[in-house]
């Protein structure tokens, strides 16, 4: 498969006065499996935000490409898939309500087949007709994880990605992440050792907090 990459090119984030990280420099690559490590507060998720082009740094710039081609910040969501905390999902729909409409406001075809595959692989097939609202916190967890995948992306970003998640779902979780982790690029955000472990190589955000 062809290479897919992220550039983080001086990358330098500030709050007011508050320096998250500076200056800071890297490459990430497909067919491999990258974390963020840093304390709670450190600037964990605000960098993978800034992966993820939700929000802007204060200085520097990030570059995704594929087969070396820049892909320009209007197409990334085709190739990215996103896990996190603050991800919203719609608790008045089905989880198959909640998939077509994912499919919709991305412009694509819904795929049953896909949408069956995943909701069986995360154990939730048999509540594909109930309210998300009705669903437990790991449910809600392993539902997200069904949208970030639903499209095949080729950078998996996942910001505490086994929160809420009980031994047998945090076991599938690690099992995708090795599988995608093969051929795509899977970037993970955690202190949770038991994630990090997965980690070819680690980003610590403490390195990149002096000017």
């Amino acid at each position: 498969m062809d290479k897919y990459a992220v550039a983080l090119e001086n990358i330098t984030k500030t709050f007011g006065r508050r320096l998250i990280f500076n200056k800071l420099n890297y490459i990430f690559s497909s067919s491999n499996v990258y974390g963020i490590a840093g304390q709670n507060g450190s600037g964990k998720s605000t960098l993978s935000k800034i992966i993820g082009g939700l929000i802007t740094p204060t200085k520097g710039k990030v570059i995704h490409s594929e087969k070396e081609k820049e892909i320009i910040d209007t197409k990334l969501p085709n190739y990215l898939g996103f896990v996190s905390p603050y991800l919203v999902l719609y608790d008045e729909f089905t989880a198959l309500e909640n998939l077509e409409h994912f499919a919709h406001i991305r412009g694509m075809k819904y795929d049953k087949e896909r949408a069956k595959y995943l909701l069986q692989e995360f154990s939730l097939y048999e509540r594909r007709k109930d309210y998300l609202k009705g669903y437990s916190s790991g449910m809600k967890q392993r539902m997200k994880f069904i949208f970030a995948l639903f499209h095949k992306p080729r950078i998996l970003l996942l910001d505490e990605p086994t929160s809420n998640l009980d031994i047998a779902g945090k076991d599938k979780v690690y099992e995708i992440i090795e599988r995608e982790g093969r051929e795509n690029l899977v970037i993970i955000a955690s202190n949770e050792e038991s994630d990090l472990a997965l980690c070819g190589e680690i980003v610590r955000i403490e390195d990149f907090k002096t000017l």
